[in-house]
This record gives C-alpha cells, structure tokens and sequence, in this order.
C-alpha cells in the first residue's frame, strides 16, 4: 500500500517535472520575457510576492469572493435543482432560464454585474452565474436517475413525501451533486479572477493581474497565476477529502 501512495506520488512529480521543463525549453527558444519568461524566473518573483503582506491580504479577499458566489449557487442550485427534479412544472418553468445562463458569454455577466453592484460583489454574482446552472442540472439528473422501482415501492406503503426526498432522492443525487461542486469550483476560481480584472475590487488577484498587463511585468502575471491555480488545487483536494470521508463515514 505504502509503495503504491509513493510510486504515484512520483509518477505525479515526474509528470509536473516534465511539463516545467518543456516550459523551460520554449522559453529558451522564444528568449524574451515579455512574451513567456523562465520558470526560474517566475518562481523567483513568486517567492518575493509571498514575502508581502498584501499578497495574502489579496488571496484571502479573493478567496472570499470564490467561495462566497460557489457557495450561494451550490444552496440555491441544489435546492432548486431538488424542487425541480421532483416536479415536472418547476422544471419546464426553470429549465429556459438555465438553458440561457449556460450559453450567456461570461464578459456579458461581467459587465452587465459591474453596472449592478460594488466593485467587491461583482465577481461573487459572476461566479454565482456561472456554477449555478452546473449545481443545477447534476441535481436534476440525480434525482431522475432514482431507482423507478423503489419509488413504485414507497407508492405502494404510502411513505411520505419527506422520507422519499431524504432516503430515495438524496443519495441518488448525492454523486451527481459531488461531481458538479468539484467542477463548479474550478470555474469559480477562473470566472472570479476575470471578473476581477475588469471590477478591479481592492486586494484582488485580478487587479494584480491587470496591473500586470498594463505594465508589462509578465513574470509577475504568470506568478499572480501560479497562485490562482495553486488555490485552486488546494480547495479542490480537501472538498474531494471531504466528500471521500463522508462516503468512507457511510460504509461503516
């Protein structure tokens, strides 16, 4: 057991060790910063950006807002999802709505959010739009997916409506709901960053990210990158330890 654990934990390191190296490779080749700089180089104004105060005052805040608009969709999403799933009007009022915020340009929510809200809220309501209908659909589908057997079952002895939703529904949609969230996150992650860069909130990572941009520092924009997906792969492990543990807490 213990051989397997290391042997994939080298494969994964061989695999980031590789990819850094052609990174390092086409660096070479291009030979100029502006256009992709060293990984070296990049690592190197990421130590010096850990150094400060205000970048962890910035990731915090940015964290905030990710988690406050992945939060939101995931209770509003689940639970519509469950009102929708489990009733046929809800759903064929609610599903043009969610067809339409799947396909809306994420520039679109963006700039229509900006002339909404503060600065500081426009990215939670973009990353909200975004996640929501993901939350939304996985729900519905689990709920469908229930065993038609065992609800002609609980029919027949007349359970209630509430023990159908909590012991027939819920675990049906539990993995569906699982899957969503792990996917809805990752997108929080990158629609928040966007929406930052044109709300430009106080310590963000996107007003880092224009900065960046507008004066040229592209080792520091590829930095202010690495953070993003750095967090974003740590919030993304611990919910999928979360939800391993429930499942593991559930076979005993």
């Amino acid at each position: 057991m213990m051989h397997s654990i290391l042997r994939n934990k080298t494969r994964k390191f061989l695999i980031v060790l590789f990819w850094i190296t052609v990174w390092e490779i086409l660096s070479l080749i291009i030979n100029r910063d502006i256009y992709l700089p060293s990984p070296f180089y990049v690592f190197k104004v990421l130590i010096e950006l850990l150094k400060s105060r205000d970048t962890y005052l910035t990731i915090i805040c940015s964290t905030y807002r990710t988690l406050a608009g992945f939060l939101i969709s995931c209770t509003t999403g689940i639970i519509l999802g469950y009102i929708c799933g489990t009733n046929k009007f809800f759903h064929d009022l609610f599903n043009p709505l969610i067809g339409v915020m799947r396909v809306v340009p994420v520039m679109s929510i963006i700039i229509i959010a900006i002339m909404w809200f503060s600065d500081t809220n426009v990215p939670i309501f973009a990353a909200f739009l975004m996640c929501f209908p993901i939350i939304w659909t996985n729900t519905v589908n689990g709920i469908k997916s229930a065993d038609i057997k065992l609800l002609q079952m609980c029919k027949v002895y007349s359970i209630k409506k509430m023990h159908i939703i909590k012991s027939v529904y819920f675990y049906s949609a539990v993995p569906y709901i699982e899957a969503a969230m792990i996917s809805a996150l990752g997108i929080g992650w990158k629609v928040t960053s966007a929406a930052e860069v044109l709300s430009l909130p106080k310590y963000s990572i996107g007003g880092h990210l224009y900065d960046s941009k507008v004066y040229l520092e592209i080792p520091e924009l590829f930095a202010w990158t690495v953070i993003i997906i750095s967090l974003s792969c740590i919030f993304e492990t611990i919910l999928k330890k979360l939800f391993k543990s429930r499942n593991y807490d559930q076979s005993y």
